[in-house]
């Protein structure tokens, strides 16, 4: 089942689109937080957007940007500001299709179930990790915080893997490693300290100290 994040302010419109979409079995949730569309995105971690162009806060084309930085998700714009210079900047921002509002719910619904086929036909969408702002995208290798992207290397980015699908709880050394061997990395107790220390240098290095935590005997956890 895909999901959709529909990011539309105007309850009526957002409804009758939430409606539509669940009816053809589409997993479909409504943006709530309109000034941190990111987050939620994160959270909700959507295989296509709907976003509308007039937003409170910030425009769709500044939420189409963020998105670009974390994930290649689809984003269709929906939009009554249909002239060809915002069609024209929506696509330069990323957009992969633009629909003027009023639409009709049924082509509506062809485009994405078209979009959907052509993106994940070959394969699966790798999962967006999000906790406390900290987006970790692994298609990209990527800890974004602050709107900067923290480049990580392969264990890097499987530490941080496990420790986020398990936010809140520790998490055991021998799991860990067990997550880095799955990379063909030799990775014994040293190795993991190792490694442990050079990602909390680099987090700290841009902000997120303490982001993650040894708990003694158990392990480490964010």
């Amino acid at each position: 089942m895909y999901r959709i994040f529909i990011v539309e302010d105007d309850e009526i419109i957002a409804n009758l689109l939430k409606k539509n979409l669940c009816s053809w079995g589409y997993d479909v949730s409504c943006a709530e937080d309109f000034s941190n569309i990111i987050q939620e995105f994160a959270h909700r971690d959507p295989q296509l957007v709907l976003l509308d162009l007039k937003l409170p806060f910030y425009n769709g084309f500044h939420w189409c940007e963020e998105i670009r930085r974390i994930s290649q998700v689809p984003i269709i714009f929906i939009s009554s500001a249909s002239d060809n210079m915002n069609m024209v900047m929506a696509m330069s921002r990323g957009a992969d299709d633009f629909i003027a509002k009023p639409f009709d719910l049924d082509v509506l619904t062809a485009k994405i179930q078209a979009i959907l086929r052509r993106t994940y036909s070959f394969g699966t969408p790798g999962n967006v990790l999000e906790h406390k702002g900290a987006v970790l995208n692994p298609s990209r290798c990527t800890l974004t915080w602050n709107g900067h992207d923290i480049d990580l290397t392969k264990n890097e980015l499987r530490i941080l893997e496990i420790l986020l699908e398990h936010a809140g709880k520790a998490v055991s050394r021998d799991a860990i490693m067990t997550k880095l061997w799955e990379s063909d990395s030799f990775v014994d107790d040293n190795t993991l300290t190792v490694n442990i220390t050079r990602l909390r240098k680099k987090l700290e290095g841009e902000g997120l100290k303490d982001f993650s935590i040894t708990k003694k005997g158990l392990g480490y956890m964010v």
